[in-house]
């Protein structure tokens, strides 16, 4: 029987967007891979100090039948944000009263959050909300508030979802950009959030972009964490993804199946 082909490190490239047999010229990178490398350590710097238009993401949400309140945390400005994390963490005072205001008993309440890539909230968070609607309607969960937060870090839904006296939360945020993918959108979930909470205590589901994980899978995860989550009450290493990684077979909303 012939023995198979050694492979060749060169085939790695067709299967991770990494790194992998760049080659070199002597002692140095090729041109090649240094330009290109160049590019994405800019597209990456770009993502983090992007603007982040809030008011447009409220009206897109809008568009899909979701009402959002907008807020901001205690950082003034990106400079502020970048330097000081926790700032990021807590709500601006003047949007805690306004949120307490009209704060009402629900389930799950979700913060769409800026973070450290904006490009990739605007780039994805409305078509994974717009799935996530429909996976969260076949799990017949109700959705509470939904918040949408500049200057944020992952912590600040803590404060919003006890503020919104919410079950669980839902942060959808920016992740910090890498140089394969600049805007790469994260999902973190926190049952019965409150300020103090750590990393411990949450579910996240990641890298969600167009070379990663789809929306429909993405948003099958969300519903099947937030299902469990609810029901047994526990998020973060309680909680294990056990949802077999698949989709479901939902009507796709732009038409067919997915």
């Amino acid at each position: 029987m012939k023995e198979p082909a050694p492979r060749s490190t060169h085939d790695l490239r067709t299967l991770t967007p990494a790194r992998v047999a760049l080659g070199r010229a002597g002692a140095s990178l090729p041109t090649r891979a240094l330009l290109d490398f160049t590019l994405d350590h800019a597209r990456a710097r770009d993502a983090v100090h992007a603007a982040f238009d809030a008011k447009a993401l409220v009206a897109q949400l809008a568009a899909l039948g979701i009402a959002a309140s907008e807020v901001h945390s205690r950082a003034g400005n990106r400079g502020d944000y970048l330097r000081r994390p926790d700032l990021g963490r807590r709500l601006d005072e003047v949007c805690a009263r306004q949120l307490a205001a009209v704060a009402g008993n629900g389930r799950l309440a979700i913060v769409i959050c800026d973070g450290l890539s904006p490009s990739a909230v605007h780039a994805h968070a409305v078509e994974l909300m717009r799935h996530l609607m429909q996976h969260l309607a076949a799990a017949q969960i109700a959705l509470g508030p939904v918040v949408v937060a500049t200057g944020a870090r992952v912590a600040l839904g803590d404060e919003i979802g006890a503020i919104v006296k919410a079950d669980m939360v839902v942060v959808l945020i920016g992740e910090r950009p890498g140089l394969s993918a600049p805007d790469s959108l994260g999902a973190y979930l926190t049952f019965a959030p409150v300020i103090g909470r750590t990393d411990a205590d949450r579910n996240c589901v990641s890298n969600i972009h167009r070379k990663g994980l789809s929306y429909d899978e993405a948003a099958f995860k969300i519903a099947w964490l937030v299902r469990e989550g609810l029901r047994r009450k526990v998020t973060g290493v309680a909680l294990k993804d056990e949802s077999g990684g698949g989709t479901s077979h939902l009507p796709n909303p732009k038409g067919g199946s997915v």
